[in-house]
């Protein structure tokens, strides 16, 4: 039987961490890392966002409400995930969902003020590829916000690639700053966002060794990329 394509790997996947409830959960797990990145974004009430990777659709929700001139747009591979989103969000005027890969987003050039990608470019194909993307649907000056909890940097989250079911790229800030100038962004850099959740006193997960592990991971801090076209 021949091996599913990257893109229907991905796609397969993310169905099952849908139907496992994933979706759901992310907003608990990510909205200490994403909080500071929306304040450093300095969001005006006209944007137009795109945000990369949305899953249930928990930070389009929350984009939506910042952006009461703007609107938002929320994408991601799996089907259900999306269908998952529009099921939880029918008061959102300002809101809409779309299926589809960072490599060819469905969108019109120049059609975003900012973009942003919370805990998906890892698993991107080609990021540099989906980079080239995301600076082709954004406006002259506009922005790209990508928060990473998956880095070479950090090196108590290198054993999550063996426990993932699906291809993950593992690089440096300097790695994923340097696709951002390659790709024509001016103004690429990067720097850490602390998660200051405390660690529990056991940890019984799967991610982490141990509570310690799990501490020093939060501490190190995620790697948020961040550009202007």
């Amino acid at each position: 039987m021949p091996k599913a394509k990257p893109q229907e790997q991905l796609r397969e996947e993310f169905n099952r961490w849908a139907e496992a409830g994933k979706g759901e959960s992310m907003e608990h797990e990510h909205w200490p890392i994403t909080k500071p990145t929306l304040e450093l974004m300095q969001i005006a009430r006209s944007d137009m966002i795109l945000d990369v990777g949305c899953g249930g659709g928990w930070l389009s929700r929350i984009l939506s409400q910042r952006v009461p001139q703007g609107h938002v747009i929320g994408m991601d591979i799996s089907d259900e995930m999306i269908e998952r989103a529009r099921q939880a969000s029918p008061k959102f005027q300002n809101l809409e969902f779309v299926t589809g890969a960072v490599d060819e987003i469905p969108c019109d050039p120049d059609s975003f003020s900012k973009v942003i990608s919370v805990e998906s470019s890892y698993y991107w194909p080609d990021p540099a590829k989906g980079i080239r993307e995301i600076r082709r649907v954004l406006q002259d000056g506009g922005s790209a916000w990508i928060l990473i909890n998956y880095y070479r940097d950090n090196p108590y989250c290198h054993q999550w690639g063996e426990k993932l079911a699906v291809p993950t790229h593992l690089l440096s800030a300097d790695e994923w700053t340097a696709m951002f100038r390659e790709a024509g962004f001016m103004k690429a850099a990067h720097r850490r966002i602390v998660d200051p959740t405390p660690a529990p006193e056991i940890y019984t997960g799967r991610w982490f060794r141990d509570a310690k592990q799990l501490a020093e991971f939060r501490a190190t801090g995620a790697l948020l990329v961040y550009a202007t076209k």
